[in-house]
């Protein structure tokens, strides 16, 4: 199993509430049943508010390597993750477990 994590961070200025925001978060939320590969899936907004936090939250499993491919390259993911290019930044971490 692969375990992929991404962190959110909102551009400076950007807030949780704009109608934008919420429709990159109801995207990514539509993916738990939609992407056949994701055998676990959550996302959430972070509650901490340590500075060095991100905002939001994904964490997922996929069974191996060609299925995180397939993943990431699926046109759900695609679209959902182009929406987020707008107005954050992210980082990822993807490893076996």
């Amino acid at each position: 199993m692969i375990r992929h994590l991404v962190l959110f961070k909102l551009h400076e200025g950007v807030e949780r509430d704009e109608p934008r925001v919420a429709a990159g978060v109801k995207a990514f939320q539509e993916l738990d049943g939609l992407v056949p590969e994701l055998e676990f899936w959550e996302c959430a907004w972070n509650i901490s508010d340590r500075p060095m936090a991100y905002d939001f939250a994904i964490n997922s499993a996929v069974a191996d390597r060609d299925a995180l491919k397939r993943y990431i390259e699926h046109p759900a993911h695609q679209a959902a993750a182009g929406r987020w290019r707008e107005f954050a930044t992210w980082v990822i971490a993807d490893y076996e477990f």
